[in-house]
C-alpha cells in the first residue's frame, strides 16, 4: 500500500510539473528548469553522506567502540543480504538516528549518544531495522527526484514572478495570459508541490517502519522505540535544519495543527498503531 501510495504522488508531482511547466514556461522551459534542479539534487544526493554526517559532528566508530549499536547493524545488514553500512555517533543527549548514503554499497547509520543510553538493545534492533530499510528501499533516491521536481516548479513559479512583474506575464502566445491566473499558479504550484512531496516522505516512513519491523521480528520493539524518541525529542530538541528533518527516524522540528501538512514524518501516534497491528491484527483505518 505504501509503496502504490508514493508512486500515485510521484505521479502526480510528474503531472503537476508538465502542467506548471506548460502554463509558465512552455515545454522548453519546464525542461531546462527541470534539468536545473535535478542536477542540484544530484550532487546533493551524490556527496549527502559526507555532509549530513559532517553537519551533525557525527564521529565513525568500530566495534571495539560501540560494540552494540556496531553488533546490531551488522547482523540487520546480514539479514538483509546488504553490505555492512558504516557506523557512526552522533555526539548529542536527543533521541534519533538517521541513515544517509546514495546506495547499499555507500551507506551510513547514526545513532545519537541519547539513543545509545536510552533504548534496550530490542529497540536499537528496531531503530536500525528501520534506517537500513531505508537505504534498502532506496529512499533518499526517491526523495532526490521528489525534491527535483518539486525544485523545478518552485523555479517555475519563481521566473513567472519575475515575467509579471516586469510585464511578462508568463508565457507568451497568441491567447495571452491572465494575469490574475498567473498570480493565483504563482501561489498554489509551490504550495501543492510541497505538500506532495512531503506525502512521499511520509509515505517512505511508513515503509521503513514495516520493513524493519519485519526484518528485526518483532514489531513492538520499533513501536517502543519510537514512543522512547518521541518523548525524548520533545524533552530534548536537537539542533537540527529543516533540510534535513526528513533523515531522522522522529521529526526533530516541533509542529502541529496545519504545520503538520508540511511534516516530512506520519503522526507518531499512526505509526505505533500500524506496527501494532502487525502483532495484534487490529485494523488501521
Amino acid at each position: 500500500m505504501n509503496t502504490t501510495k508514493t508512486v500515485v504522488l510521484m505521479v502526480g508531482l510528474t503531472v503537476l510539473l508538465v502542467v506548471v511547466g506548460g502554463a509558465f514556461a512552455g515545454r522548453q522551459g519546464m525542461i531546462i528548469t527541470f534539468v536545473i534542479a535535478m542536477v542540484m539534487n544530484l550532487i546533493s544526493y551524490w556527496f549527502s553522506d559526507k555532509i549530513v554526517l559532517r553537519m551533525y559532528k557525527a564521529q565513525e566508530v568500530s566495534e571495539n567502540d560501540a560494540p552494540v549499536l556496531y553488533s546490531v547493524t551488522r547482523d540487520l545488514a546480514m539479514k538483509m543480504n546488504m553490505p555492512m553500512p558504516k557506523v557512526y555517533i552522533i555526539p548529542s543527549e536527543s533521541l534519533n538516528a538517521f541513515a544517509t548514503g546514495r546506495n547499499p554499497n555507500h551507506a551510513a547509520v547514526a545513532a545519537t549518544q541519547g539513543i545509545l543510553r536510552t533504548l534496550t538493545r530490542e529497540e536499537l534492533t528496531g531503530v536500525m531495522a528501520h534506517e537500513i530499510s531505508h537505504v534498502r528501499n532506496r529512499d533518499i533516491l526517491i526523495g532526490t527526484i521528489a525534491a527535483a521536481i518539486a525544485g523545478a516548479i518552485s523555479m517555475l513559479a519563481h521566473m513567472a514572478q519575475w515575467a509579471l512583474i516586469f510585464g511578462g506575464g508568463g508565457r507568451r502566445d497568441d491567447r495571452g495570459t491572465n494575469p490574475l491566473a498567473a498570480l493565483a499558479m504563482i501561489i498554489v504550484a509551490p504550495l501543492a508541490a510541497g505538500l506532495i512531496q512531503m506525502a512521499v516522505s511520509r509515505s517512505r516512513e511508513y515503509e521503513a517502519d514495516a520493513t524493519g519491523a519485519r526484518i528485526c521480528g518483532n514489531p513492538l520493539w520499533l513501536a517502543s522505540a519510537l514512543k522512547k524518541l518521541h518523548t525524548g525529542a520533545q524533552r530534548i530538541p536537537m539542533n537540527a535544519t529543516p533540510a534535513t528533518a526528513h533523515m531522522f527516524i522522529v521529526n526533530p522540528l516541533r509542529g502541529g495543527g496545519v504545520m503538520s501538512l508540511f511534516s516530512t514524518h506520519p503522526p507518531m501516534e499512526e505509526r505505533i498503531a500500524r506496527l501494532e497491528a502487525m502483532v495484534y491484527g487490529q485494523r488501521i483505518s
